[in-house]
């Protein structure tokens, strides 16, 4: 008797940019098994022909409507600025269309809410790509950190030393916020995954401009209360002249020990033997690659096994969220100058 196997239906996937970080995306899905890439979307024709030629992508739009009508699309990877998170991503879920959004998810929460709806409305996949959380180092320590026993405080860095982005991502219109939103938010989210992503309770910041001419933050120290009792202290930063590790390093302090990120290790407290073990997984730092290319596609593996296996993707659009009404709450905590409570 003859064995029939059935091979299932190659996932179609389209992206929304064509700029650095969508790239990445890309060569992310090519390395997927039973993928297909078959759109780009964008307005600039030379960046979306560049992008297809690269990738071998045959449909090139310059709006999500087109897409859409043209349909044939499963999933959408969204790397565009900031202030069109929401309005794609938004079309895509309500036309039955999974996406991965890059982060920030929104230019606020209010917008991240109603990216939210529209993904549990149409039951389409919404993930938020919180990188850090697909990342070896990372995974490890979160593993690791329950020999640390009650984290108490963590202290994050999401900061660009000596160096800073250009164009759309220092406009306010555009961008929605500044070095917070860009590089405070891998600290945060490092944070908050490491935590057992705990709800924020109060936020109290400093955040301003203090190394370049545009109308969005460069510099910022952010006092995050989470409902664990645990506190985190974060810095946001571009051009600064120094940090004190490179982004999403992440400092856990626990009542029984100390672990950190980059260099990645614990230290365990033998109280009883009256001595300090300290453990370290023999991972190379600094790396060649700060971000390697293997983080990110272990995310769009992830993304695409989600959307197979009908699970709800974590990160998702509750963790998008919950970083949104941190990023809100610091924003307006520095204006206020008053702390800040998270309903």
């Amino acid at each position: 008797m003859e064995s029939i196997y059935l091979r299932e239906p190659k996932m179609k996937i389209a992206f929304a940019g064509a700029g650095y970080i969508i790239n990445i995306h890309a060569r992310a899905a090519k390395a997927q098994k039973d993928v297909e890439l078959v759109a780009v979307v964008e307005k600039f024709s030379d960046k979306a022909a560049a992008f297809a030629q690269k990738f071998k992508i045959k449909n090139q739009y310059t709006t999500i409507e087109q897409m859409l009508n043209a349909g044939d699309v499963d999933a959408l990877v969204i790397g565009t600025p900031n202030y069109l998170h929401a309005p794609q991503a938004v079309a895509a879920l309500k036309a039955g269309i999974h996406v991965m959004v890059e982060k920030p998810m929104a230019m606020n929460a209010r917008e991240a809410q109603k990216m939210r709806e529209a993904s549990e409305k149409s039951g389409a996949k919404l993930m938020v790509a919180h990188c850090w959380r697909f990342d070896e180092d990372v995974l490890w320590l979160k593993k690791q950190s329950q020999k640390l026993g009650k984290i108490i405080r963590t202290k994050g860095i999401g900061v660009h030393t000596h160096w800073g982005p250009s164009g759309w991502f220092t406009q306010k219109q555009f961008a929605g916020g500044g070095a917070l939103a860009d590089m405070g938010i891998h600290a945060l989210d490092t944070a908050r995954f490491l935590l057992g992503d705990p709800k924020p309770v109060s936020v109290y910041a400093k955040i301003g401009t203090h190394y370049g001419s545009f109308d969005v933050d460069d510099t910022g120290v952010i006092f995050v209360e989470w409902d664990n009792d645990a506190t985190s202290y974060i810095e946001s930063g571009w051009w600064q002249p120094h940090a004190d590790g490179p982004e999403a390093a992440t400092q856990l302090y626990g009542v029984d020990g100390f672990g950190q990120l980059f260099p990645t290790r614990i230290e365990v407290i033998k109280r009883k033997e009256q001595r300090i073990d300290a453990i370290d997984p023999g991972f190379k730092f600094p790396r060649r690659e700060h971000c390697p290319q293997s983080m990110y596609d272990a995310q769009m593996n992830y993304f695409l096994d989600c959307i197979r296996k009908d699970k709800t993707p974590v990160p998702g659009a509750l963790e998008g969220l919950m970083n949104m009404k941190v990023v809100d709450a610091a924003y307006k905590s520095s204006s206020t100058g008053k702390v800040i409570k998270i309903k």
